[in-house]
C-alpha cells in the first residue's frame, strides 16, 4: 500500500481541490497524510474531513518590507526540519502540493529526501510559493493554458482545476430549507474569500433593502463579520464560513458573486453559475485574481466589479446585469469543455511515485 503526503494551505483555495484528489486515491487503496501549518484554515478542513494532519513550523513569504521578515525565514527553515524528520518518519512514495506557504518546506524536505513532488497552480501566473518550489518538483499542474509560459523546461502540464464531487452533488431542497427560503425569488451567493471581505460586505448591507426586492441573498461573510442587525431579515441568511453546507447552497443559486480566487470561481464555472467577480486589488494581492477575473469576463462567463469601483449604485447595477444577461452567461459556461482534472492528476501521481 503506497503512501502519499499533500500539502497546501493560507486559504481554502489550497485545500479543496486536494480533497478531491484525496477522495479518488482512498478508493484506490492509498494511505494519506497531510503536512500543513499549526494555525492555518487548512488544519480545520482536513482534520474536518478525518486524514491524519501534521502541523509544522512556517513563515510568510513576502514581496514587501515587513519586520516580520527577518524572523520568518527561520520558520521556513524549522519547517523544513520538521518536515524532512516526517518524511523519514511516514515514508511517502510522492508528495502533492497545492501551494501556500506551507508548501516550501515541505517540498524542499521532499527533494532532501529524494521524494517525488507534484504541485498544481491555480492562478494564471505562479504564486511566490510555488515559483520557489519549481526547481524541486517533478510536474506542475496549471488550470489555464496561459500559464505554461511561466514554467521553464518540460514540467508545466495544463490538467485544469481538481473539482470535490461533493460540491457537485448538492441538494438544491436542503438549501432552501437550512435558509429558510422560497422558490418565488431566485437566490444570490455572496462569498468573500476564506476570510471575508469588508468591502463587499459594507455594500450588500448598503443595498440590502434595494436587493431584496429582487432577490433571496445567502452572504458568507467571513469570521466576526456577521451583523447581529440583520439576523432577522427575512430573505438574508448570514453565515461566517460553511463547509459541508456549500454545496447544498449553490444549487439553489441562480448567480454568485464572490472574489476572482481560481478555486472558487472554477467550481462555480462546473456548477454553470453565472458570476460577479470582485477581485482583490494590486493593494492587496499580487494581482493574480484581476487576471482570473478578466480572463472569465472575456470568455463570457462573468461580469467584473473593481473594488476600487464598488459603491451601492454599482453593486445593484453590476448585480442586475449579470441577473439580465445569465442565460447569455451560461450558454458561454455550457461551450467550456472542462476535462477530468482529478482523474489526470491521479494518472501523474501514478506515474511518478517511487
Amino acid at each position: 500500500m503506497k503512501t502519499i503526503v499533500f500539502t497546501g494551505g493560507g486559504s481554502a483555495g489550497h485545500v479543496t481541490p486536494n480533497l478531491a484528489i484525496i477522495s479518488k486515491l482512498q478508493k484506490q487503496g492509498w494511505t494519506i497524510q497531510y503536512i500543513g501549518s499549526r494555525d492555518g484554515i487548512e488544519r480545520e478542513i482536513i482534520q474536518h474531513a478525518g486524514i491524519p494532519y501534521h502541523p509544522i513550523s512556517s513563515g510568510k513569504l513576502r514581496r514587501y518590507f515587513d519586520l516580520k521578515n527577518i524572523k520568518d525565514p527561520f520558520k521556513v527553515i524549522k519547517g523544513v526540519g520538521d518536515a524532512y524528520r516526517l518524511m523519514r518518519k511516514l515514508k511517502p512514495s510522492i508528495v502533492f502540493s497545492k501551494g501556500g506557504f506551507v508548501s516550501v518546506p515541505v517540498i524542499v524536505a521532499a527533494w532532501l529526501n529524494r521524494i517525488p513532488v507534484i504541485s498544481h497552480e491555480s492562478d494564471i501566473s505562479p504564486g511566490l510559493a510555488n515559483k520557489i518550489s519549481i526547481p524541486f518538483v517533478s510536474k506542475i499542474c496549471v488550470n489555464f493554458p496561459e500559464s505554461l509560459k511561466y514554467i521553464k523546461g518540460n514540467k508545466g502540464i495544463c490538467t485544469g482545476l481538481p473539482i470535490r464531487d461533493q460540491i457537485l452533488e448538492g441538494n438544491a431542497a436542503r438549501g432552501y430549507d437550512l435558509c429558510d427560503f422560497h422558490k418565488q425569488k431566485p437566490v444570490l451567493l455572496i462569498m468573500g474569500g476564506s476570510l471575508g471581505a469588508q468591502k463587499i460586505n459594507q455594500a450588500v448591507r448598503e443595498s440590502l433593502d434595494t436587493l431584496l426586492e429582487r432577490y433571496q441573498i445567502v452572504h458568507i461573510c467571513g469570521k466576526g463579520q456577521k451583523d447581529a442587525a440583520y439576523e432577522a431579515r427575512r430573505g438574508y441568511k448570514q453565515f461566517e464560513y460553511v463547509n459541508d453546507e456549500l454545496a447544498d447552497m449553490l444549487a439553489m443559486t441562480e448567480l454568485v458573486i464572490s472574489r476572482a480566487g481560481a478555486t472558487s470561481i472554477f467550481e462555480f464555472l462546473a456548477l454553470g453559475k453565472p458570476m460577479l467577480l470582485i477581485p482583490l486589488t494590486r493593494q492587496a494581492s499580487r494581482g493574480d485574481q484581476l487576471l482570473n477575473a478578466a480572463s472569465f469576463e472575456k470568455q463570457g462567463y462573468a461580469r467584473v466589479l473593481f473594488e476600487e469601483e464598488l459603491s451601492k449604485e454599482t453593486l445593484l447595477n453590476s448585480v442586475n446585469h449579470v441577473y439580465e444577461d445569465r442565460e447569455k452567461m451560461t450558454a458561454c459556461i455550457r461551450t467550456n469543455e472542462q476535462t477530468n482534472a482529478t482523474a489526470a492528476i491521479v494518472r501523474l501521481i501514478e506515474e511518478n511515485s517511487k
